[in-house]
């Protein structure tokens, strides 16, 4: 739920429709961010299909370091529904629960490798203080192992997890019983 209006699954038409009858082939489950874009279903879709292929669509990054961004990312903004959901889908490829939940509170802590650690650094830094990401910055990626294409990755997600958090705290997304870590 949100704090605008939703157009609910059986009051859907056009367009819409359409959008939740893939939705529930593919995943059985419309998740309240998604359902927050129903009174714009291209906005809808069009969010669907950049989510889909920065989380799940080729990559260079492994989808444990696209989920890692995520929560750190979320986290870093305070975006209780996004901690959830991608702390959960973590979860699911992180054996040291006790690890992630020490990453939520402060990922400098944690004992990570050199390239998760620069990875957070970056993330960070283009989340808290934008206008201070400098050359340096991506230098510091290249010299943890990144190359340009998992620089240009890292730099999609971490934008796309500041976009998704500002729908979700901007518009009261919340949470529901049935969501279980994904989208």
């Amino acid at each position: 739920m949100a704090w605008i209006e939703e157009i609910d699954e059986d009051d859907a038409n056009g367009e819409l429709r359409e959008i939740y009858a893939d939705l529930r082939q593919h995943s059985r489950r419309i998740s309240n961010v998604i359902k927050a874009h129903s009174l714009n279903p291209h906005a809808m879709r069009t969010h669907l299909d950049l989510y889909k292929h920065l989380l799940y669509g080729e990559s260079a990054l492994t989808r444990p370091e696209r989920e890692t961004l995520a929560v750190a990312v979320s986290a870093m903004n305070n975006d209780s529904y996004n901690i959830t959901h991608h702390g959960e889908a973590l979860s699911k490829y992180q054996a040291d629960n006790a690890k992630l939940r020490r990453l939520l509170i402060d990922y400098e802590f944690l004992d990570l490798p050199d390239r998760t650690a620069k990875m957070l650094t970056y993330a960070v830094k283009l989340t808290t203080t934008p206008n201070e990401i400098t050359a340096k910055d991506i230098e510091d990626l290249r010299e943890a192992g990144f190359v340009e294409k998992e620089i240009l990755d890292i730099n999609l997600v971490t934008s796309y997890f500041n976009f998704l958090n500002r729908i979700t705290m901007g518009l009261g997304v919340s949470l529901t019983d049935e969501d279980d870590g994904t989208q």
